[in-house]
């Protein structure tokens, strides 16, 4: 498990992960994809699309369903993992790293009621619970 301590999560189960110069990359949590099972599809937005906090921002699709993904942040897509969208496996073998889905240029600041790793495993404890 790498170390998560710079990452921040939502209650919807998406990660950031602050890069240099105002950037994010974005992805879902491995709970997420343990949840969804064998992940067969991403619908991931186009580089240049705005994201808004809270709204959608592509599908996941899974051998089990399909569900939505959500902006943790505001700003406009710098790039897409091309790669997973070949793979979408990677973000069941590796949703922190290989896995990730988008880079984001912020408008702002990452959201301070994003989840810290200890609050992330607090709140997947309940729900697996």
């Amino acid at each position: 498990m790498p170390d998560l301590s710079a990452y921040r999560f939502t209650d919807s189960h998406e990660w950031v992960r602050p890069e240099a110069a105002g950037e994010v990359v974005v992805g879902i949590t491995d709970f997420a994809q343990s949840q969804l099972g064998d992940v067969i599809f991403l619908e991931l937005p186009a580089v240049g699309t705005a994201l808004r906090v809270g709204e959608r921002l592509g599908t996941v699709e899974s051998v089990k369903a399909a569900s939505d993904l959500y902006s943790p942040v505001t700003g406009a897509v710098v790039a897409v993992n091309e790669r997973v969208a070949e793979q979408p496996e990677l973000v069941n073998q590796d949703p922190y790293d290989a896995g990730w889905l988008v880079r984001v240029a912020l408008e702002g600041a990452v959201p301070g009621e994003l989840l810290d790793a200890a609050a992330y495993d607090s709140l997947v404890a309940g729900e697996a619970g």
